[in-house]
């Protein structure tokens, strides 16, 4: 009973400034279809803000997952959202709830709600190390030594010796190839390979747990730098390297040699699949950082001195990571291309990877590859750029109201101006990958190859279409009327695109375009430089000329000779080679002639060549690496022009990026009945339903209300196994980040108080007396719902005037065929508590 006990003080104790979602387990029927369960620490706030949990342990048999909510007032008023999972069985359900689900001995730490217990690492790992040389990856003589080695089993770094060469290719082969790909769809994924790397480090001695990181992505020329303080928990760094989803992670040599720190132990435990990569703690040089910024940073975003001039660590962080990209790109980034800027915490709420994972936010719990997740509702946007952004908003909702509303307004004149919409969707659905573009187009590579000559070329083509796309996006927005579209037009209007646009045009071809096939494209490079600017150029572009006329001429002899239906055809891997029908009626004996070789049958056709056309394939990439060389040439000399002004396509492409994930808002409402959330210090939603589910399900979800207050600020929710409670919880902590993120909501009416942080709770079976007061504090604060299997919790409704009674209605319907009760649920919550009290021990359960 010192469960319900605690209970009640905390119940006497709420004052209304959180919310909180607890479901308890059934005390003897275990739940169908439970996934299993995992055990986590207790969480404190290292801000010192109020931390409130929510809790769940019943599965509805439609969510994977439990869910559940909590808070704080400041301002227009803020608070946590947390979720909770509590043990399944009568035996599982006898610890402590006030514990808050505390192992005796285990440290608590603020958003990391589930860490199961440490698992001992194995016996360390051999890495290869890579010692630089002067000409290339080290300054006035000193060395670079880098140590990379997979996580899995990793506990500290030997470090061994390798020449440079090696260094460097085994380094890019971990690194993706910034070969450029082009996606314009509407059905942009998410899961797309990993990009970014990530530099951290951690102060020592009393230092220790000031933590400064710094990333990249290698398609986006953006660093992001943070710095702040954890708990020992590490709950922040985990956190934002789970929004990061890197590719790799560097730290210090001495964060893992013998004696490990606790930070890379936990980076390593929750990370199994990405690389490592250990430098030499001098490298993590805060007076280098600074530096590298200064000469690296856009003017444009010059104001990032003052924020990090006194931010040791993310600086110092930042020197590592450039350096080492740098070294593995085998490139440098030009002098002030970069948008550098830092990231704090303060602006956006914290979702911790369990909170996210349970609620599906962005990967679906049974299938990664499933749609079936918040960010598959959202989604309908036509870009890279604003699929991205459209994840990170669901990772990190905003907590400031104006801005939130602000992307409301936008989305509601989207929806009330249909020319708008459409106008707007049609031209953003032809724009390219614009921040991959920025990332290629700054980097300037230390060795000239033809596949990076080809690579330079193709992407001044992408920027020229980018470019002449900025005048039909001016014209869509020109008859907006919200301030935050404005404010976008008003961007668009800065007259560098001009001028960058107009000296492309001095030298490139004006029907030169973006255009899909690879035999369509190579031709757009091959003469992509307007004639008579390079004598040399013009020769070698009539000769390539010449050889393709001289290919396409000997296949048609050769139908001739042979009396074959052969075509002509091309891919990048074989070049130009022969095609026909397989089921030619003129084949002799079924078989092609001698003269024909590497013979493939697709289907219903025949691939193949000849020596000869091997031969002229050969002359033709011979004359085509002189045209990518001299065209090279002339497209660096115009990069050198202008690159003093493309810093406005970082501009561009935040505004196409935000456009589209507005866009893809508003389409949403066009497909289901959303309505525009506001924001009080209330949280009441009228008749709102879970968005997944929506998605899901062959009919509509059954809607249901919500009602907090600080007069009515703990709701006891009681009902079956999977008659909807968790799936209850569930919704409205999805709802809740739908409109932090400047969503509408599947509700017919709605009304939230801001969140800081939304984070798990997961129950554990001990019972921690000393804990009782840090829960119970936490708790004094919150909104609460209470999802329970047992009724005796019904009655304290007498005992305090803030608690009241609901619960899931069902209906027992008896079936003359197998002569027993069943239970059909409606899920329909309903004032008052459920009258079942032995379902599950003598019922049928209509599933």
């Amino acid at each position: 009973m010192r469960r319900w006990a605690a209970v009640g003080a905390i119940l006497g104790e709420c004052g209304g400034r959180g919310l909180v979602f607890v479901t308890e387990p059934p005390p003897t029927v275990p739940d169908p279809g439970d996934a299993a369960m995992s055990r986590g620490g207790s969480e404190t706030n290292a801000c010192g803000r109020p931390v409130v949990s929510a809790a769940s342990g019943s599965y509805t048999g439609r969510c994977s997952s439990t869910s559940g909510l909590g808070g704080r007032v400041e301002e227009l008023p803020r608070y946590t959202l947390g979720l909770l999972q509590t043990p399944r069985s009568a035996a599982d359900s006898t610890g402590d709830l006030s514990s808050g689900g505390v192992r005796p001995g285990s440290s608590s730490g603020a958003g990391l709600a589930a860490s199961s217990s440490r698992v001992k690492l194995p016996v360390p790992g051999r890495g290869e190390s890579y010692l630089g040389d002067k000409s290339s990856c080290a300054e006035n003589g000193s060395m670079l030594n880098f140590t990379s080695s997979s996580a899995q089993g990793l506990n500290s770094t030997c470090i061994g010796k390798l020449p440079l060469s090696t260094s460097r290719s085994i380094c890019r082969s971990r690194t993706p190839h910034m070969g450029y790909s082009v996606t314009s769809s509407s059905a942009v994924s998410v899961h797309t390979a990993a990009s970014v790397i990530v530099a951290v480090v951690e102060g020592r001695g009393l230092a220790r747990g000031e933590v400064g990181m710094a990333s990249i992505d290698l398609k986006n020329p953006e660093v992001i730098l943070s710095q702040f303080a954890d708990n020992t928990t590490y709950a922040k760094v985990i956190t934002k390297l789970k929004i990061l989803t890197p590719l790799e992670i560097i730290m210090p040599n001495t964060a893992c040699d013998a004696g490990n720190t606790k930070l890379f132990g936990l980076i390593t435990e929750h990370f199994k699949n990405v690389t490592f990569t250990t430098v030499q703690r001098k490298y993590f040089n805060e007076t280098k950082g600074l530096e590298y910024i200064e000469q690296l940073c856009a003017s444009e975003f010059s104001t990032i001195f003052m924020e990090v001039q006194s931010k040791y660590y993310c600086l110092a962080a930042a020197a590592a990571l450039l350096k080492y990209v740098e070294f593995i790109q085998n490139s440098v980034y030009a002098p002030k291309s970069l948008k550098v800027r830092f990231q704090g915490s303060e602006k956006t709420a914290m979702i911790d990877s369990s909170s996210a994972q349970n609620l599906e936010l962005v990967t679906n719990n049974r299938d990664s590859r499933n749609g079936h997740t918040l960010f598959g509702v959202l989604n309908y946007t036509k870009t890279p750029g604003g699929s991205r952004r459209l994840r990170s908003n669901i990772l990190e909702p905003l907590v400031d109201a104006e801005t939130i509303n602000t992307r409301l307004d936008c989305v509601q004149e989207l929806l009330q101006d249909e020319e708008l919409f459409f106008g707007l969707q049609a031209v953003i659905s032809k724009f390219l990958d614009t921040e991959q573009l920025l990332s290629v187009l700054v980097q300037i590579p230390k060795q000239d190859t033809v596949k990076t000559a080809e690579s330079k070329i193709t992407n001044l083509i992408y920027l020229k279409h980018t470019l002449e796309l900025v005048e039909p996006l001016k014209a869509a927005l020109r008859s907006c009327n919200t301030p935050l579209l404005k404010a976008y037009y008003s961007s668009l209007e800065d007259r560098r695109f001009g001028i960058i646009l107009e000296k492309i045009t001095t030298v490139i071809n004006d029907d030169t375009r973006y255009t899909k096939g690879c035999l369509s494209m190579r031709t757009q490079k091959c003469y992509a430089v307007k004639p008579n600017i390079n004598e040399f150029l013009d020769i070698a572009r009539r000769t390539y000329t010449e050889i393709v006329d001289d290919i396409a001429g000997m296949i048609t002899q050769l139908a001739e000779k042979y009396n074959l239906p052969m075509k002509t055809s091309f891919s990048s891997a074989r070049g130009f080679f022969i095609q026909m029908n397989a089921d030619c009626s003129t084949l002799p004996s079924g078989q092609l002639p001698s003269e024909f070789t590497k013979i493939t049958k697709m289907k219903n056709t025949y691939s193949f060549t000849s020596a000869d056309l091997i031969k002229m394939n050969e002359r033709c990439q011979e004359s085509l690496r002189e045209i990518y060389h001299m065209t090279y040439l002339i497209v660096c000399k115009l990069l050198n022009e202008i690159y003093e002004h493309i810093h406005c396509l970082y501009k561009l492409s935040d505004t196409v990026s935000m456009l589209d994930m507005l866009l893809s808002f508003a389409h949403v409402c066009t497909v289901s009945d959303y309505v525009r959330p506001e924001f009080t210090d209330t949280l009441a939603i009228k008749q709102g339903w879970h968005p997944i589910l929506e998605k899901i399900a062959m009919e509509k979800p059954v809607s249901n209300n919500t009602y907090l207050t600080e007069g009515s600020n703990f709701l006891i929710i009681t009902g079956p196994n999977m008659s909807g409670k968790s799936t209850y919880l569930k919704q409205i902590a999805l709802c809740q980040i739908m409109a932090q993120i400047g969503s509408y909501v599947p509700a017919e009416y709605c009304s939230f108080r801001i969140a800081e942080q939304i984070f798990t709770r997961i129950g554990m079976d001990d019972d921690i007396e000393t804990n009782a007061s840090t829960f119970m504090k936490e708790m004094k604060e919150a909104f609460t719902l209470f999802a329970t299997h047992f009724l005796e919790l019904c009655h304290i409704d007498a005992l305090y005037p803030n608690v009241e009674n609901y619960h899931f209605e069902v209906q027992h319907v008896r079936s003359s065929a197998i002569k027993k009760e069943k239970i059909a649920y409606t899920y329909t919550l309903s004032k008052g508590y459920t009258e079942e009290k032995n379902y599950g021990n003598g019922f049928h359960y209509d599933s």
